[in-house]
């Protein structure tokens, strides 16, 4: 006789779907030295909060954000969340062109 594991969901974590990935927008600080500000863009299937938190601790982290980094912009990115991951990856690249098309100095975006 096998032991059965139990449905995860049933007590109370996250059920994970296939949209679970996120784009998100992190603004940055003055990263060239010119005095001018710029945007951080990228994609996770973490929480944009959690995400940040790593580039931070230097987790998996782009240099640019770690230490140039200063808060998320959930405004440019909320209503978007969460995507599948083939969305996300072509979202990502369609919201750092569109910061670009606008003037800003844009990071990531792959």
């Amino acid at each position: 006789m096998t032991a059965t594991r139990p449905n995860k969901s049933s007590i109370g974590t996250v059920k994970h779907t296939r949209d679970h990935h996120h784009v998100y927008v992190v603004y940055l600080r003055n990263p060239r030295g010119d005095g001018k500000a710029a945007y951080y863009v990228g994609m996770t299937g973490l929480t944009p909060a959690q995400r940040f938190q790593n580039h931070k601790q230097g987790i998996k982290a782009a240099r640019v954000v770690r230490r140039f980094g200063e808060r998320l912009v959930p405004r440019l990115y909320a209503h978007l969340n969460p995507m599948a991951y083939a969305k996300a990856q072509q979202m990502e690249g369609m919201l750092a062109e569109s910061l670009r098309k606008r003037g800003y100095i844009v990071y990531g975006g792959h």
